[in-house]
């Protein structure tokens, strides 16, 4: 069954940073189960997501990598945050395997931002240029549909956001606020 790989991953539309995401991930998912065996699909519909992360477990190569670069940059932005609040981080940290370029100055820049919105744009725009770079020799394979499905997941965030309520995110965001003080 792996050799429709070519065939599934040759018939996605290519993503970019900022489009409207052409299905849903579950719809993906239905799309690949055809397509990909059945330990391949269980890897695929079962993706961990950043409040899964674990270090435990078996995962597939490019799931290793990702979880390490997005708990990095997690991390990086705790310690920042922390700093800020005059907190000790350690408390909010999660262990990290990550061996590549210093995820500070990504921290820090999304940190500056005056926007909410434009830091997390930024941010996702960073784990994006990462998923690109994960990409690298994976073709026509699972890691080329793990790469795909989380863009797949990041496009569908910013569409949740350009579809929110303002409105209510606005009133939300201020009582958190109020409660916070």
């Amino acid at each position: 069954m792996t050799d429709l790989y070519p065939y599934l991953v040759a018939s996605l539309p290519t993503l970019h940073f900022g489009m409207k995401p052409p299905f849903t991930f579950e719809q993906f998912c239905e799309m690949a189960h055809r397509f990909i065996p059945g330990k391949d699909f269980e890897a695929l519909h079962t993706l961990p997501l950043p409040p899964q992360y674990s270090e435990e477990g078996d995962h597939h190569p490019v799931i290793r990598k990702w979880i390490e670069f997005d708990t990095a940059l997690r991390n990086e932005l705790v310690r920042i945050r922390a700093d800020r609040r005059h907190v000790a981080p350690a408390a909010y940290l999660r262990p990290e395997r990550y061996s590549g370029p210093s995820l500070a100055p990504v921290a820090m820049a999304a940190n500056a931002n005056p926007s909410i919105v434009s830091a997390e744009e930024f941010l996702d725009e960073k784990r994006w240029k990462f998923l690109d770079d994960l990409a690298t020799g994976h073709y026509f394979d699972l890691g080329a549909l793990i790469v795909y499905s989380y863009k797949l997941m990041i496009l569908q965030r910013w569409e949740r956001i350009r579809n929110a309520d303002r409105k209510l995110a606005l009133e939300q965001a201020l009582a958190h606020l109020k409660e916070n003080r």
